[in-house]
């Protein structure tokens, strides 16, 4: 299905982004457009904090959509390929899950590749989740109500950390929200059709095997850095995959979606036909973007406050 028209003139005035930089260049350069942008969602508090992670301290930022006691929480993994992303590039779209799910937001600012590879990422998602359960009443929240959500590479880390949860022995969260996520190392369909799509073509796709991906052998990242290639995927949390029409991630979400299920894992699988890799971001700027996202918002509510 084509590109939702007012998404696509919007995507139309973005400049092409440099795939050739080395990754400090472009994390500056996009910290220099981050800084010129608006804040559209207030919120009554948000903190700068870090909580103990496996190499140190993790900075983490905490949205807090009320000032109410024992709120829900979800913790929050950002996108950008293991390679790029921080707190500031999912400002916006941190600060309208709190709001329209009421929920404790705890945006997690792990550690990225290449300086540090796999699996430094996937462990510092595991000690959020894993420092929230115990800890996260000291911030308002309630440790019983968590849910985990991410965005690309950071749905990927939430999966993850499911699996993790699972074979560590700590609980489930109570939902994985899981934003078009990067679930195997194998080629797919739509990574072909979709090679040029807008926000994650060609070379963002090189860029980011180049420097995560293509440091991980396939028996390395069998489980985590790739859910999909798993064996067994029962007994995790509930799960909401939403997946965009236009994006090469489109098939392996999909797939992962029907492993879930396969594997006894209630899952709900949102195809938004006419959205494309990252339309959340623009949720703040595109209302056809604010619109796809609102039912998985939706559902992440429910899980949080039946």
């Amino acid at each position: 299905m084509p590109i939702e028209p007012a998404l696509q003139q919007f995507l139309d005035q973005i400049p092409p982004m440099d795939w050739s930089l080395d990754p400090a260049c472009f994390r500056a350069q996009a910290a220099a457009k981050l800084s010129l942008m608006p804040v559209m969602t207030e919120l009554p508090k948000v903190v700068n904090a870090s909580i103990p992670g496996p190499a140190g301290e993790i900075p983490v930022r905490v949205y807090h959509p009320s000032l109410d006691p024992a709120l829900p929480v979800t913790v929050f993994c950002h996108g950008g390929g293991f390679v790029i992303g921080n707190l500031d590039s999912h400002d916006a779209l941190c600060r309208t899950t709190a709001r329209q799910t009421g929920s404790l937001v705890i945006s997690v600012d792990y550690r990225l590749s290449p300086e540090h590879p796999f699996p430094a990422a996937l462990e510092d998602g595991f000690a959020a989740y894993a420092w929230a359960r115990k800890h996260v009443d000291e911030w308002g929240g309630d440790p019983e109500r968590i849910a985990l959500a991410g965005d690309s590479a950071g749905a990927s880390i939430s999966a993850a950390v499911c699996l993790m949860a699972r074979d560590r022995g700590l609980p489930q969260p109570v939902f994985q929200l899981l934003w078009y996520p990067a679930t195997t190392l194998d080629p797919t369909s739509s990574r072909t059709r979709f090679a040029e799509a807008p926000m994650l073509g060609t070379d963002a796709m090189q860029f980011f095997h180049r420097h995560h991906f293509g440091l991980i052998s396939r028996e390395e990242a069998t489980p985590y850095g790739a859910v999909a290639l798993a064996d067994d995927l029962s007994g995790l949390a509930p799960a909401y995959v939403l997946v965009a029409g236009n994006d090469p991630l489109l098939d392996e979400g999909t797939a992962y979606a029907r492993q879930l299920r396969d594997a006894g894992v209630p899952a709900h699988l949102d195809v938004q036909a006419d959205m494309v890799h990252g339309f959340l971001g623009f949720a703040d700027l595109v209302p056809s973007c604010r619109t796809a996202a609102q039912p998985s918002l939706t559902a992440l509510r429910a899980a949080l406050s039946p």
